[in-house]
């Protein structure tokens, strides 16, 4: 007669009762449980009267399933340090058979030396083994990675398949070895995310603690590439969490440690991108480095609208299956490759380069320019790649062309090539994928250079706000938003979880005696004025104990005898939460027992109703922070 009972609530076991806590027994009767399931008490006269389901914030916040949760990202953590270090072998291994006829796992830069002209060949024989393993094995391997995994988390429950965390790192593999100009970052973190997907499918969780666990995998994949692990924590966060859950932080901060350890046990501490000292920047120079961060932001516009114009192309023009453009792509890449050969492989060497202050004004020229070419036309091909080292390589080169031109043109300019070659890289990326905190944070991680924090901070921020001025979307969010999908990604404190039920609540409800019969209260209702706003009524018994909520529909059931006591027609243990929770808990109970309206409790004295919460009392916050 009143909402609907909750399954859930009817199927607890029998020892999972918990002693009541001091000062409940005065009040109502029922049992607080501090286990996940909430057990009530029964009562001598009904199997229903006086069974209270609390609210369960009572709990702290590392619980049983949240340390459980803590345990399976460390776990991941190891996953994705070992997926790091068999896909940088796996590269190493077709790198050398594909431009040095040689077995061997080393990790090397491809060379022409050995190839000539077939490096022509090379990329387009990679594109067609990554085309049949994308036509008969998994599409999800196309792409860079990221945006993949940022589709998982928020269209698909997270859930990425099986298959996706082999063949996306082998086809990676296959692409990068053979001459693509991509890194071997977004696969990795592409594979961790199918990682931590797969053990959040295996170990049964809720949809939201298995975006953290694949969240988790993407961090610890990153990590373990580039020694950064605060620099993961927060592409988590900006990419693919859109929640600051403080649970949620630890568990993707576990998986980031745990690789990054794992990582300086197999290659040691020195960073990624080590580099000599840079020196302390003045006003002059800085007001260079966020010049050369507007380029950036221009710049990052071209690519994501070009990357994406010749995705179209080949859509439009392109009359053979879509398994074939990467091969087709793969021809473009070769003739790169013979203009300029470092613009083939994952490039890593080619930032080592430029931030040590090396190559001159025409290495950082040619690199611009055909990595350029080569990224948009391999990637916009279809085949499995990356976008980090790509704009790192394509930024970096930016930086060192600006600031050699400057000195060129004003010897006596103070700006420092390193410098701005490191704030290229870090504000490329930053304008193309609208990351500013992972973007700052992971150049220092990578260089370990303070005395680039403030350059990188100026041009990191004028080209996130060039590139936000003139895209709807970034880089990694430019397919969902042509799609008709969501285009932004703004991860968020949740308001809900900032509000507290006693802020929002209707306080001093008006209550109905158990004792009373429906005939009675239908009077009351129906002519007392203080009853009339109100769709729910709290019973309570003779001795002010919540024996449950009565909706006014069911009060006015015309079916219900109107002799009938009000305490007759309660089938169900009222749900209560305290005034001291979140309106976030209070929606999860609402949702959870499929009510509209919450009785609240005063947690230090539980005999006493202070009021009701209702779905309008949730709705008028929101419309008051608005």
């Amino acid at each position: 007669m009143v909402d609907a009972p909750d399954s859930r609530a009817q199927s607890i076991p029998k020892d999972s009762h918990q002693a009541a806590p001091p000062g409940l027994s005065g009040g109502v009767l029922g049992v607080i449980s501090s286990s996940p399931d909430i057990h009530p008490a029964q009562q001598p006269d009904s199997d229903l009267l006086g069974k209270v389901i609390p609210s369960k914030d009572s709990r702290g916040l590392l619980d049983r399933s949240g340390l459980f949760l803590c345990l399976l990202a460390a776990f991941i953590g190891v996953l994705g340090e070992g997926a790091a270090w068999s896909l940088f072998k796996l590269i190493g291994l077709f790198t050398n058979l594909s431009f040095r006829g040689q077995f061997s796992f080393a990790f090397y830069a491809p060379t022409t030396a050995h190839v000539g002209w077939w490096v022509l060949l090379i990329p387009a024989a990679g594109g067609i083994v990554v085309g049949l393993m994308a036509r008969y094995g998994s599409e999800m391997i196309r792409g860079h990675g990221i945006p993949e995994a940022m589709a998982s988390a928020l269209f698909h429950d997270s859930k990425i398949p099986a298959r996706v965390a082999v063949l996306k790192p082998l086809s990676a593999a296959v692409s990068i070895g053979t001459g693509c100009p991509f890194g071997a970052e977004g696969p990795i973190i592409a594979t961790g995310a199918a990682l931590g997907s797969i053990v959040g499918q295996i170990i049964t969780v809720t949809k939201e603690r298995r975006r953290v666990l694949l969240a988790a995998g993407a961090a610890a994949g990153m990590s373990a590439t580039f020694g950064a692990p605060l620099a993961s924590i927060l592409m988590a966060l900006e990419l693919l969490l859109f929640e600051f859950q403080p649970i949620s932080i630890l568990a993707v901060a576990i998986a980031s440690g745990v690789a990054a350890g794992l990582r300086i046990a197999v290659t040691g501490t020195t960073p990624i991108f080590a580099m000599p000292a840079l020196p302390v920047p003045t006003l002059e120079p800085l007001t260079i480095y966020a010049a050369i961060g507007v380029m950036c932001g221009l710049l990052a516009v071209l690519l994501t609208h070009g990357l994406y114009f010749v995705e179209r192309l080949f859509k439009k023009y392109s009359h053979v299956h879509w398994m074939w453009w990467p091969a087709m792509g793969g021809v473009v890449v070769g003739v790169c490759g013979l203009i300029f050969n470092p613009s083939m492989g994952v490039g890593y060497v080619n930032i080592r380069h430029i931030l040590g202050g090396k190559g001159g004004l025409e290495f950082a020229g040619l690199l611009l320019l055909t990595r350029m070419v080569s990224w948009t036309v391999a990637l916009g091909s279809g085949t499995s790649g990356s976008t980090m080292a790509p704009l790192f390589n394509i930024g970096s080169a930016l930086g060192a062309v600006v600031a050699i031109t400057i000195l060129h043109l004003i010897p006596h300019a103070d700006v420092n090539v390193r410098a701005a070659a490191l704030v290229g890289m870090a504000a490329l990326f930053c304008g193309a994928t609208w990351t500013p905190l992972t973007s700052i944070v992971f150049a220092f991680e990578t260089t370990l250079r303070p005395n680039g924090l403030a350059p990188i901070v100026a041009g990191c921020t004028t080209s996130f706000l060039v590139s936000c001025a003139l895209m709807r979307s970034n880089l990694l969010t430019e397919k969902f938003a042509r799609s008709g999908g969501r285009a932004l990604f703004r991860p968020q404190a949740d308001f809900m979880d900032s509000v507290l039920v006693k802020e929002a609540f209707t306080p001093d409800p008006f209550c109905l005696g158990g004792d009373e019969t429906c005939d009675s209260a239908r009077k009351k209702v129906a002519t007392d004025e203080k009853y009339m706003p109100y769709d729910g009524f709290p019973i309570i018994d003779e001795h002010q104990h919540l024996l449950g909520v009565l909706t006014t529909h069911d009060l006015l059931n015309p079916e219900t005898p109107p002799e009938t006591r009000l305490s007759a027609m309660i089938r169900r243990p009222p749900v209560v939460i305290y005034s001291d929770c979140s309106l976030r808990r209070a929606d999860q109970m609402m949702v959870r027992h499929a009510v509209g309206r919450l009785v609240v409790m005063d947690r230090d004295a539980p005999s006493k109703i202070l009021g009701i919460i209702t779905r309008d009392d949730l709705l008028t916050a929101h419309r008051q922070r608005s």
